[in-house]
């Protein structure tokens, strides 16, 4: 496949799933936990994790998002401004990644679309990067992709800031098929 026909499809594949998953999935919880982090809501905290985990099409997908909350948590805890009480609670927690982000950013004093378009640009540069790997690509292919997705990201977050409860959504049923034959391969670059 001609490389600029690789990134064009690596492109289009990524940016699909920034608007149909991460911005009526991920992006949309994280702007709704902020508000309750911030407002101290343990049980909409509560909800909203159980929620993102519940979405999680395969056993590689929750693994990842719970390893990368418990990871952000155990970070959290050992900053010198760290709230016990908000830390306990969220202890009780099985961490998804998009609900201790939302925590980590709850006293930084950022703007909700401050929040989502730092998650959504992180989401973006570490996939470029594994598409870099898997197709594989070069990086100036790699430059392309991130430069369409950063034009994107600002839409994607004014949907998700804009989406109500329910209409939040996670079905991408090609990325699920693709992740549960992906998770029982015997070696693997990274787990997603």
């Amino acid at each position: 496949m001609p490389a600029m026909c690789a990134t064009r499809r690596a492109a289009d594949w990524l940016t699909h799933q920034l608007h149909l998953t991460l911005a009526r999935s991920d992006l949309a919880v994280i702007a709704q936990a902020l508000r309750a982090w911030r407002a101290g809501d343990a049980a909409r905290v509560h909800a909203l994790n159980g929620w993102l985990l519940q979405t999680r099409e395969s056993a590689e997908l929750r693994l990842q998002t719970e390893q990368m909350g418990r990871s952000l948590r155990e970070w959290l805890r050992k900053l010198p401004q760290a709230d016990a009480t908000v830390l306990a609670f969220a202890a009780s927690l099985d961490p998804s990644y998009p609900v201790m982000f939302a925590l980590a950013a709850s006293n930084s004093g950022a703007p909700e679309r401050d929040v989502l378009l730092a998650y959504a640009f992180g989401w973006a540069e570490n996939l470029m990067q594994a598409a870099l790997k898997a197709v594989p690509l070069g990086q100036t292919a790699g430059q392309i992709i991130l430069s369409r997705l950063a034009a994107e990201i600002p839409v994607a977050v004014e949907h998700a800031l804009a989406l109500p409860d329910g209409e939040r959504q996670a079905y991408s049923p090609m990325l699920a098929i693709l992740s549960s034959r992906h998770e029982t391969q015997y070696s693997r670059l990274f787990r997603s």
